[in-house]
């Protein structure tokens, strides 16, 4: 086996060590009663063979650093290094969320200004930065809905609308807060069915969760009668703020009607994204219901920044203040591109994923006729049927060209879908080679259909039985 594909548990030799220490005499002896059995299973490696493991596992990780990384939904954008170097200066990363407030006026500012400006940007009136995910932020807003009705004594509205092309965590995140999931089907042009929606809405409804863009990549046209529905319902209007990056700039959640945002700052404002975090989940809302945030506000008072409780708050959703240097990613990229720069973000993710659909055609048709937003999704449900290649394994046959898969079989009102989302940040060159892979391969998929079928062949590990994989994974290594 090549040592490239090793498991650094095979490469281990008993008794190799990385690093020898002298025994210190200011440890005492531990007991004998305290010390392990036997030996941690851990590698014995010496410090190349560590070295060596690691770096080759790096190259083999394809990250937006490496190659075109159109995963839709996700955006997963190149962030800028000079973020990252303001999240590792020393004033930062030295401090500790129990000093006190004295010692900690810079960070305050940090999060009171963010918050000011996230609550610019998306035109609500206040925003708390504590919930560590989109899917974090979504669970306390629902619980900011709950205690909102719970304080007016309006114990009826135990129904959350949620459109059919949602993502998961919204019908998730108002189970968890207790309500019933309403879904509302989309109409014939992939936004919602405005007169299923009129049909659900009523005195049960506490809220609608809508994505706008939806998650097809497309505008809600009629949001502002959406928002007299559920208003006129006496609901409240949630914004799923994971497509900000389409329309930041542009316009706001809070001008459309919504009443509540979350924002993946993970997303949409420099935190690198993938691989399981960081992340942040800001939550903005309304006047009327900023009392129920969750977490403390910063304040600026009497010269300092300050701790204040917010009244009625839900509680706190996560121990602190958020994920900081996440924080401080998203400051610092909101202060370098400013305004301007930021609706410059949008109007180029958008421009970008529309030439690249429209390269895209007329091999690959989307599955909503019209201009998309920031992503679109494809169908291949054609392409199944006349040769056998399913989305999957063109998904798959891009690995082999550098190229990491796009969003495969969602939003599952899509038959066999893939959702690109090429962001801002990708050259019109680079789009075109991608098509010219694309198109590469729906060729191949009529007079090659095998390389298709077993690809990637290119990879350390080929086609997984991914069934076998999520019934029964293996998660430790078994010498």
């Amino acid at each position: 086996m090549r040592e490239d594909n090793m498991l650094i548990f095979e490469k281990s030799v008993a008794g190799r060590r990385c690093v020898t220490m002298p025994k210190s005499p200011l440890i005492a002896d531990i007991p004998d009663g305290l010390k392990r059995s036997s030996p941690p299973g851990l590698p014995e490696v010496a410090q190349i063979d560590l070295v060596r493991h690691y770096t080759q596992l790096a190259r083999k990780a394809h990250g937006v650093d490496n190659g075109f990384y159109p995963l839709g939904s996700c955006t997963m954008k190149y962030s800028p290094r000079l973020n990252e170097d303001c999240a590792a200066l020393p004033g930062f990363t030295q401090t500790h969320p129990l000093q006190g407030e004295d010692a900690s006026q810079g960070s305050l500012a940090v999060l009171h200004d963010l918050a000011l400006s996230l609550a610019d940007i998306c035109g609500m009136d206040e925003v708390t930065l504590q919930p560590a995910a989109g899917a974090h932020g979504e669970f306390g807003a629902l619980l900011m809905v709950k205690e909102y009705f719970r304080r007016k004594n309006d114990l009826k509205r135990t129904k959350v609308i949620v459109p059919d092309s949602a993502h998961g965590t919204n019908p998730a995140g108002a189970a968890m807060c207790g309500f019933q999931v309403v879904p509302v089907p989309s109409d014939a042009g992939g936004c919602v069915d405005m007169e299923a929606l009129a049909a659900i809405a009523g005195e049960d409804t506490a809220a609608l969760m809508l994505t706008n863009p939806n998650t097809l990549g497309l505008f809600e046209k009629n949001i502002q009668e959406i928002v007299r529905i559920i208003h006129g319902a006496g609901g409240l209007m949630y914004c799923d703020g994971a497509n900000l990056n389409a329309i930041m700039g542009r316009c706001r959640p809070g001008d459309m009607g919504f009443d509540l945002v979350h924002l993946n700052l993970h997303k949409t404002f420099s935190t690198p994204h993938g691989g399981g975090g960081p992340g942040s989940g800001p939550v903005g809302c309304k006047a009327q219901l900023a009392e129920f945030l969750p977490g403390d506000r910063v304040v600026f008072e009497n010269g300092r920044y300050a701790f204040a409780k917010r009244a009625d708050s839900v509680g706190n959703v996560k121990n602190f203040y958020g994920n900081f240097l996440v924080c401080l990613r998203a400051y610092a990229y909101i202060l370098t591109l400013g305004g301007d720069g930021l609706r410059e973000v949008s109007e180029n993710a958008v421009l970008n994923a529309n030439y690249l659909m429209k390269l895209l055609a007329p091999e690959y048709a989307p599955s909503f006729e019209g201009t998309c937003m920031h992503e679109f999704v494809l169908s291949l449900e054609e392409l199944k049927k006349q040769t056998g290649v399913s989305a999957a394994d063109v998904a798959k046959s891009l690995i082999d060209r550098g190229i990491h898969p796009p969003t495969m079989y969602f939003p599952l009102i899509v038959r066999e879908a893939l959702m690109v989302e090429p962001t801002e940040t990708e050259s019109k060159e680079t789009l075109e080679r991608a098509a010219a892979a694309f198109k590469e391969l729906h060729a191949l998929a009529f007079s090659k259909p095998d390389a298709l079928l077993e690809a990637p062949v290119l990879t350390p590990i080929r086609r997984a039985d991914e069934l076998a994989a999520a019934k029964n994974p293996l998660l430790k290594f078994e010498g």
